[in-house]
């Protein structure tokens, strides 16, 4: 009995030996990726302060595989082509060749910034429509769809398997059936209720679907953290949909708990299509290790509009943290006013230390997020940041009616950025993003409107209820900060 008791003591000093040596070497591994000093220190703590929980967690999302790159985009002859395009359109702003208007001169960098950064091609003679809410952006969408005639391209982070995906995937079933092609992509985590019969029934309708970086143990310390967050459609080449709505019904029907859902889409024509299909047709080769380069994808585009904009990707494929740096550089640049709306607010310290500097040079900045969320640590953390904004006098609102999931920048009646990024760091350093830089003052407007409207849906925080919140609140808030950058 000595003896057993003796070696479950040894056994036991070993297990706890090899567990701290393991802490150790993930504390001094993590220092040692030079993470930014946030992320750095907040995964020291976890560790450190919850040993077996911490350590398990961040087996499963703490690993850094960015550095790796996920997707390699240079091996396409598209991505090629955008990148030779890119670097013309740098020179040419550079001998001032492409622009001659005061608006534009006044964005050269921030156009020459996201050229550089993730070929965000210029294009011209768009035309955009803003779609306000679920029901008119899936009206949208089923029109398009049901007048396919060559493809269907869709990449979505949800895709649910309820009425109005029902009602998709019976188009998306009844065009392969005529001979279209149709190819979708789901993110594995996203649309984790999509089971293998779902995915059969697809195929067996003539349907090309994959997940993406699907999620299998071991494998899944890998692949949890990186995450396709992009809503993607292209139709014929022609016709393209891209911003925060998922497919799901509750961005028609809202739901009893938050209410009905507010986001913001964008049906596209133009030559922008062309850099939607490129995004698509990279991850499409990653999931399939399909190439598809045929001129079919990229037909010839008459103009039908006078937008100009960039359509602007980032990810764990891109060298830069794209679409964070364009907002950076367009909030810092901005001298009248910065609106901006977003369901989760847990910027980096580049996007607060930005917003509070225009703020505090004499910019109009308004921050408009859900007073409730679907997110409890994202709602607590977004919270935690609400006094630095009001210290800086950045006017910010809770919406009321029912739960903002727009994602939404307006600056100076001349830029707005609207996608998929959430101003957070996820969106900002881990998930594939994909945001529409729009540069013209018809849809800065417009948006101004509707944002003004989200505003009378909304209740203004004051500095003196928000200093004299509970401090078990300001408990749960430090707390969902400290872990927010790690979720």
């Amino acid at each position: 009995m000595d003896l057993l008791h003796y070696i479950y003591e040894i056994i036991k000093i070993s297990v706890i030996i090899i567990y701290f040596a393991g802490i150790i070497y993930l504390v001094v591994d993590t220092v040692l990726e030079n993470r930014s000093p946030v992320k750095t220190i907040s995964w020291i703590l976890v560790l450190v302060l919850l040993p077996v929980v911490g350590f398990i967690f961040f087996i499963f999302v703490g690993q850094n595989f960015r550095k790796e790159k996920i997707i390699a985009r240079n091996v396409l002859k598209n991505q090629d082509i955008f990148t030779t395009l890119a670097t013309q359109q740098v020179d040419s702003l550079k001998k001032e060749e492409l622009f001659h208007n005061n608006l534009f001169e006044e964005k050269r960098q921030l156009l020459t910034l996201l050229l550089n950064n993730s070929n965000a091609v210029i294009t011209t003679g768009n035309s955009v429509k803003l779609l306000h809410n679920g029901q008119v952006t899936f009206e949208a969408i089923i029109f398009a769809l049901k007048n396919a005639k060559s493809f269907i391209h869709l990449e979505y982070y949800i895709f649910s398997d309820d009425k109005i995906g029902r009602t998709i995937l019976n188009i998306l079933k009844q065009k392969a059936k005529e001979g279209i092609e149709v190819r979708l992509i789901v993110d594995d985590v996203g649309s984790w209720e999509l089971k293998e019969p779902f995915y059969k029934e697809l195929r067996n309708s003539g349907i090309d679907i994959y997940s993406f970086l699907p999620v299998h143990f071991p494998k899944l310390t890998s692949k949890i953290n990186y995450r396709n967050h992009r809503k993607i459609i292209v139709i014929d080449g022609t016709v393209g949909f891209m911003g925060g709505v998922n497919i799901a019904d509750r961005y028609i029907e809202g739901n009893k708990e938050y209410g009905i859902w507010r986001d913001t889409h964008l049906l596209i024509e133009g030559d922008a299509i062309n850099s939607l299909q490129t995004i698509f047709l990279t991850d499409w080769y990653f999931v399939s290790h399909e190439e598809l380069s045929d001129k079919k994808y990229f037909p010839y585009k008459k103009a039908n509009g006078d937008k100009i904009m960039q359509i602007v990707s980032s990810g764990p494929d891109s060298d830069w943290h794209a679409i964070m740096m364009g907002i950076f550089h367009a909030i810092v640049s901005a001298k009248k006013y910065v609106y901006v709306a977003t369901p989760y607010f847990m910027p980096t310290e580049a996007v607060l230390l930005a917003l509070i500097t225009a703020a505090l040079g004499g910019v109009d900045v308004k921050v408009i997020i859900p007073e409730k969320s679907d997110a409890f640590i994202s709602l607590r953390s977004s919270r935690s940041y609400i006094h630095e904004l009001l210290d800086a006098n950045i006017k910010t609102y809770f919406y009321r009616k029912g739960f903002i999931h727009s994602k939404v920048l307006i600056i100076d009646d001349f830029v707005s950025v609207i996608g998929s990024a959430n101003m957070d760091f996820r969106s900002f350093e881990q998930n594939f993003e994909i945001s529409a830089f729009i540069y013209d003052e018809k849809t800065a407007k417009e948006l101004t409107i509707t944002f003004e409207e989200d505003l009378s849906n909304s209740i203004q925080i004051t500095q003196n209820e928000w200093n004299n919140r509970s401090r078990i609140d300001k408990w749960k808030e430090s707390f969902a900060r400290l872990v927010g950058p790690l979720l």
